[in-house]
């Protein structure tokens, strides 16, 4: 039998409906479906004073199954009690850049000197805004701030370059909560 607990914070509220976990704090509020053909009738999520994620089978994916859920429902309640932000860096040798965020779309101009714009989508909830040479992604969902940065960082792809020469482009700085503590 494998069986994982995650605490509950004070200010936050969370709700299990089999599969379906929703945790409100003062921030927002998350839901996330843990609904898997492969390990529905196997895994359980239970409430009591503390969520309780647990199998009766033994087995090595399930219990990388439970460890992931575990690791999900944290990071929900982290990100509805004070919520994340991800720094990215804007790097450019010759041409420089002009990033903007319009209607959830991030533009960026003059990439290595193209005349057309190239654009990444923001994900979700996220919130984007640019300080000279700086992406600010802020929001309580990780896996769209995640999604956000990574769609950031594909629509800069060199192509048909020597990255070592080329190394221009937008990247991942830094991971730290809202208050300002390292992730």
């Amino acid at each position: 039998m494998i069986e994982k607990k995650v605490a509950i914070k004070d200010d936050v509220t969370v709700e299990v409906d089999k599969l379906r976990v929703k945790v409100k704090g003062p921030k927002g509020e998350l839901e996330k479906d843990f609904d898997n053909p492969v390990f529905n009738s196997l895994i359980t999520i239970e409430k009591n004073n503390e969520i309780i994620v647990k199998s009766s089978a033994d087995n090595r994916k399930i219990a990388a199954m439970i460890g992931t859920i575990c690791s999900h429902i944290k990071n929900m309640s982290l990100g509805v009690t004070v919520g994340f932000r991800y720094k990215m860096k804007i790097f450019y040798s010759h041409f420089p850049m002009a990033v903007s965020v319009k209607d959830g779309i991030v533009e960026v101009k003059n990439f290595l000197g193209e005349k057309g714009a190239r654009t990444a989508k923001v994900a979700g909830n996220s919130s984007v805004s640019v300080k000279k040479d700086e992406i600010l992604v802020e929001g309580i969902n990780l896996e769209d701030i995640g999604q956000t940065c990574a769609n950031i960082e594909r629509a800069c792809k060199i192509g048909r370059k020597d990255r070592r020469v080329y190394q221009d482009g937008i990247y991942l700085s830094e991971k730290l909560l809202q208050n300002g503590e390292k992730l």
